[in-house]
């Protein structure tokens, strides 16, 4: 297996946050100064340059099915767009806060955008009109993640983590944790909802039965997280390994991971869509793939100038977007 270079974009700052389009045409790129580049996948020709937010640009979703885009920034604005236009659809003001996370509704149910600046949570028409807002959380929300039926979003701050309701807009279940909270994953299958930690650790809940499951022991605070297609292999940043956990049966609790190597720290993580692929990068510009179940496990590497701030497969798994930290996206070609 090879990495290829298939093109590749610059933007005016680091890359913030990246994401294809739900038909694989697009790559949106977030520059942290603001402006979003949209670039062809096919050569990478930059389509539009959406302002953005004035400040800076934080986040970006993509409403399933549609060239919608959303972004959040430092402005505490929402903003909507026609990316296949490049025009601005509409705007929602929650405040002087950061937009810092958003995100569709997955599922078939409306269309719902959840967004979170400081501790305000609110969830959005696509035309940006407040469907409802939430009473604010007990601290700033750090971390925001849709069950995958569209049910309800795990909402995370400092202390805990809330379930609220999509459609009855309450709290499904409240789950306390003494610390910070700096990402939240769900598995595809929706049986486990994981958190990385400050503290630094992972932590499992099991929202069906109410199970808690604890791994301590990363060297740095855990702020990359990623489950594959099939809910088995969960894989965390957190130290100089990925650490790829088995969720299968009851749980990593108790087992040995295992432990994919790199020159340093990991920095972002990100499976395949439809296939069994780990693309894992590290601080020194590394990129690797792995495949976790096979004794062997690593498939293919390349140094990069930079290292990577964001890690996206295009949703047919043939290309892998890699934003970085001097403001270059490159898009690699996987080739068995």
């Amino acid at each position: 297996m090879e990495l290829t270079k298939q093109w590749y974009g610059q933007l005016d700052d680091y890359v913030i946050d990246m994401a294809w389009s739900p038909d694989g045409s697009m790559l949106a790129a977030a520059s942290a100064s603001g402006p979003v580049s949209l670039f062809s996948a096919l050569d990478g020709s930059k389509l539009h340059e959406l302002p953005g937010h004035e400040g800076g640009a934080n986040a970006l979703s993509w409403r399933a099915g549609t060239a919608t885009l959303a972004t959040g920034g430092q402005d505490g604005s929402v903003k909507v767009w026609d990316a296949g236009a490049g025009q601005h659809v509409a705007t929602a003001k929650l405040g002087q806060n950061w937009v810092e996370h958003l995100a569709w509704r997955p599922g078939g149910g409306e269309p719902i955008l959840a967004a979170s600046a400081g501790r305000k949570l609110v969830f959005l028409n696509p035309d940006a009109s407040v469907r409802h807002a939430f009473k604010d959380a007990p601290k700033t929300v750090s971390a925001l993640a849709w069950h995958p039926k569209g049910g309800c979003a795990a909402v995370a701050y400092f202390g805990g983590v809330c379930l609220w309701d999509a459609d009855a807009f309450v709290a499904q279940k409240e789950y306390p944790y003494g610390n910070g909270i700096l990402a939240l994953a769900w598995s595809p299958d929706a049986r486990w909802l994981v958190s990385g930690n400050q503290d630094p650790s992972v932590h499992l809940w099991m929202p069906e039965n109410d199970v808690e499951l604890q791994m301590s022991g990363y060297e740095t605070k855990v702020r990359s997280l990623a489950f594959d297609r099939t809910s088995r292999w969960f894989a965390t940043s957190g130290s100089q390994d990925a650490c790829v956990w088995d969720c299968s049966g009851e749980g990593p609790e108790g087992r040995e991971p295992v432990m994919l190597p790199h020159p340093a720290p990991v920095c972002s993580l990100s499976f395949q869509g439809q296939h069994g692929l780990l693309a894992s990068a590290s601080q020194d510009g590394s990129v690797m793939l792995w495949s976790p179940e096979r004794k062997q496990p690593m498939r293919a590497t390349v140094k990069m100038p930079a290292a990577a701030t964001s890690l996206a497969w295009s949703p047919d798994d043939r290309l892998l977007a890699i934003g970085s930290e001097k403001g270059i996206v490159y898009t690699l070609r996987c080739n068995e």
